[in-house]
């Protein structure tokens, strides 16, 4: 109950720098902090996967979902309300990852991370030839607006900021309390030995469809969140290379728990965005290196360097 209740007011503590930071901060910042609040929210559902040994490579799929159901709910339903858009983004995500998941759950290893990875690449191809949806180019979002009020400019990067935030802390929060449920337990169990965890009466392939349907409504408000603070979907979004980065970001944070998936975001984007800016010619080769000495410097991710920390505290 104390590790708990540390972790709710770290999470309030966070919450509330981050608010006030949308008052000080220019909107380059806010931007760049709201997509790596988004990216935190993809790793925090990955981190489920992640704690049973799977690695999923084809996350993409939900994120480009939840992008595109976000850009054509206002031209097709009608909805302009950007929370609105929020939760009709993640329902579907999850809806479509739990109707995927009855197939991944049959898998292990690289075949579930091969498997996912085609799935992606299916809704990557469709959209491209889509001439409707824009093809390559994909299309422009609307302007976020909240209970029938439009915003623009500062002001629109500042609530969709906020709402980021609120979304990605919000769901830190439940994965957190899972985490200490026995339910949560049953992760580590099933990549030890899967065997076992059948004899003990619980069924692997239950959890881990659970566990994939909430990473895929994850990903899928995260998609929503990064297109209407950008203002633009494209097929881009489903490629396996943003699966690949969401990957990245699960295996530098570790499955120790949220604070690595939400530092692991950070650090990411972090990196990405000082790389791009002093050295945008090489900004892949920086990104590569810095990303590569991190993983040799902390093999188990950076929630092993936070857990070593805490401990040395207590």
């Amino acid at each position: 109950m104390n590790s708990l209740r540390r972790t709710d007011a770290s999470l309030l503590g966070l919450l509330a720098m981050l608010c006030a930071a949308a008052f000080i901060a220019p909107s380059w910042l806010m931007s760049l902090l709201a997509v790596a609040l988004a990216k935190g929210l993809v790793a925090l559902g990955l981190l489920l996967l992640l704690r049973a040994g799977l690695v999923p490579f084809g996350h993409a799929l939900y994120y480009c979902l939840g992008g595109y159901v976000a850009g054509l709910g206002t031209p097709w339903l009608g909805i302009r309300d950007t929370l609105l858009l929020l939760a009709l983004a993640s329902l579907l995500s999850g809806g479509v990852a739990f109707a995927a998941g009855f197939l991944m759950r049959r898998y292990r290893g690289i075949f579930f991370a091969m498997l996912s990875m085609a799935l992606s690449m299916i809704l990557y191809g469709v959209l491209l030839k889509s001439q409707s949806l824009g093809s390559s180019d994909g299309f422009t979002v609307g302007r976020a607006s909240f209970f029938a009020v439009q915003t623009a400019g500062v002001g629109a990067i500042r609530s969709v900021y906020l709402l980021t935030a609120v979304v990605t802390l919000l769901a830190a929060w439940g994965v957190s309390r899972y985490l200490k449920t026995a339910m949560g337990h049953v992760g580590p169990a099933i990549r030890e030995n899967e065997v076992r965890v059948e004899y003990l009466g619980c069924s692997p392939s239950r959890v881990i469809h659970m566990e994939y349907t909430a990473s895929g409504a994850l990903a899928g408000g995260a998609g929503a969140l990064v297109a209407i603070l950008v203002g633009q979907v494209d097929p881009g979004m489903g490629f396996w290379m943003t699966s690949g980065e969401f990957v990245f970001i699960a295996i530098l944070a570790g499955a120790g728990g949220i604070w690595g998936s939400l530092a692991a975001a950070f650090v990411l984007e972090g990196i990405h965005a000082l790389a791009f800016e002093y050295a945008p010619q090489y900004w892949k080769f920086v990104l590569g290196a810095t990303l590569l000495l991190l993983i040799v410097r902390f093999p188990s991710g950076l929630s092993s360097m936070l857990a070593n920390r805490a401990g040395a505290r207590s």
